[in-house]
């Protein structure tokens, strides 16, 4: 099974901005998260490679390799 992306939700835990599930529900609703540049408010949306999170003042760049892909 291959995954080429990774939810929001689960991109925000991953980077430490959340804690759960339900922390990163409640930053994404609040407006303080984009993804390339425009507000996201949907927790399951799906990230790709290269994709840019900003979250307040912070931006991390989605990297997807290979060994993530099992």
């Amino acid at each position: 099974m291959t995954a080429d992306f990774i939810k929001l939700d689960q991109f925000l835990k991953v980077i430490d901005v959340a804690r759960s599930g339900g922390e990163a529900k409640l930053i994404i609703r609040s407006g303080e998260v984009s993804v390339n540049g425009d507000m996201e408010l949907r927790r399951g949306r799906k990230l790709y490679d290269k994709d840019v999170v900003t979250v307040e003042d912070l931006s991390f760049t989605v990297h997807i390799s290979d060994s993530e892909k099992l």
